[in-house]
């Protein structure tokens, strides 16, 4: 059952659409790097095609109606938005959903300091990360500042040509004769993933031989970093405790190889299908199904805390609107939930033929095929999976070959290799239908992640014909 290569089928129309969906893509990738500026990206998105916030809705106080659009955010990280059917809601929705987090090092609350003149960022990484990759790299700083005041200060600094960039260093060749007979997974050690931050000490007139401050000699570097952050940010050393700061790598996205046929970018898990369920949620008008994106974080730590999936954000959403729309108690919550059907809008390991061992390659993801369904994830004997249901499986390939689309099945890598999860088995806690699908990706959870344009663009037209199944 080998599936053909989407791009043979295309015209000049097909190649102009796409290229104008990447162009899109890679504008979000540049603007969404972290949770807070996606959140700001598909908010701006989502207001300029006419919806409206759930708490405007219900200080209105106005019945729900078909056509309606709305979004509801939590703490700016996680957002969920919804366009009403003419279905009565308790009949279920039709959801997208996917994660606006990405793999990265974490700066800490305390992390500055001072060593043979150099200055750094003490961090910690977030997410599956093969730690060595992180060395030697162009990074950014992105984040916010909370300071007691209430006030909160934006920060991006290595994002703009001027700007300056960050790395965190390796020891040299030369001297890494131990390093080197490490495993993989020991030759850098998390500890040692800190943020090379600066090296100029501050210079003051006849007090640079012995400075001190409450009795303890000062670290000038450190002091002149202080100096520029006070500067430019109004920021104290006690303002990184309520700092979220993370380091991802710099750049903008780019196309990829000589024929521009791929995507090289940081964050493309899960962000290329975030995006996706965003356009698609877009374009889609008149539905007979209530449809829903769910956009949410924490997905690589395990969908925890009050923006990961496992929170009552969604569910607690949904009550909401079915009060608006004028149902009361938790048992239409429970079958709106219940006959619900999503996507777990998910990316799939794309098949790498350097990498050829690693894959059952009857049933792996190829780049150019098309969108990816994973019937089950989880690890070896699909412990901790959402296995979807047969029945389902076929709905849904009716509706993508109706409308077209290319797809393709995929596992992810051999049986014993190792595995992964998705916020899939999160959903099907409800008893509603779901399924993984998404985009093919080589080189996942590296700084520099490779997707096929042409499986973006059936992704996205994949998204939009299910949104529009009744």
């Amino acid at each position: 059952m080998e599936r053909k290569n989407a791009w043979l089928s295309y015209g000049e129309k097909d190649v102009e659409a796409l290229e104008a969906l990447c162009e899109r893509y890679k504008d979000y990738l540049n603007r969404g790097k972290t949770e807070r500026e996606g959140v700001s990206y598909i908010v701006e998105a989502a207001e300029k095609a006419g919806y409206v916030s759930l708490e405007e809705m219900i200080e209105k106080g106005e019945p729900l109606k078909t056509g309606d659009r709305i979004y509801a955010v939590c703490m700016k990280k996680s957002v969920a938005l919804f366009q009403i059917g003419r279905e009565p809601l308790e009949k279920g929705m039709n959801i997208l959903g996917a994660h606006i987090d990405s793999p990265r090092l974490d700066v800490k609350q305390n992390p500055l300091y001072g060593d043979s003149d150099l200055a750094y960022l003490d961090t910690h990484y977030y997410g599956g990360i093969k730690k060595y990759q992180w060395v030697t790299v162009p990074l950014a700083l992105h984040g916010v500042v909370a300071k007691t005041d209430g006030s909160v200060i934006p920060v991006v600094i290595g994002e703009e040509e001027d700007d300056p960039v960050f790395c965190v260093t390796d020891i040299l060749i030369h001297l890494a004769q131990d390093q080197m007979e490490k495993k993989a997974a020991k030759a850098v050690e998390g500890e040692n993933l800190d943020l090379l931050f600066g090296s100029r000490p501050l210079k003051i007139e006849g007090k640079n031989d012995d400075q001190k401050k409450d009795g303890q000699k000062k670290d000038g570097v450190t002091e002149n970093i202080l100096a520029i952050l006070k500067e430019k940010y109004g920021m104290e050393e006690e303002d990184f405790m309520s700092a979220e700061f993370e380091i991802v790598p710099a750049g903008k996205a780019r196309d990829g190889g000589l024929d521009r046929s791929m995507i090289i970018a940081y964050g493309q898990d899960d962000k290329v299908c975030a995006f996706l369920s965003l356009e698609a949620m877009l374009k889609v008008r008149d539905c007979e199904r209530t449809s829903c994106t769910l956009l949410v974080d924490k997905e690589e730590i395990g969908s925890v805390g009050a923006t990961g999936m496992q929170s009552r954000f969604f569910e607690n959403t949904v009550a909401e609107l079915l009060l608006l729309a004028g149902y009361q108690g938790d048992i239409f919550l429970k079958r709106c939930l219940s006959r619900s059907c999503m996507l777990s809008s998910d990316v799939s390991a794309g098949f790498d033929p350097l990498y050829a061992s690693c894959f059952d390659k009857k049933n792996a993801a190829f780049l150019g095929r098309g969108m990816v369904f994973n019937k089950f994830t989880g690890a070896r004997g699909k412990s901790g999976s959402n296995d979807a249901n047969a029945e389902y499986i076929g709905r849904i390939r009716g509706v993508l070959e109706k409308e077209g689309v290319h797809y393709q099945t995929a596992e992810l890598g051999k049986v014993d290799q190792g595995g992964g999860g998705t916020i899939a088995y999160i959903l099907a806690l409800y008893g509603m239908e779901v399924i993984d699908c998404g985009v093919a990706v080589l080189s996942m959870h590296a700084p520099y992640e490779v997707t096929s344009k042409a499986d973006i663009y059936e992704t996205e037209k994949g998204y939009e014909a299910f949104l529009k199944m009744n």
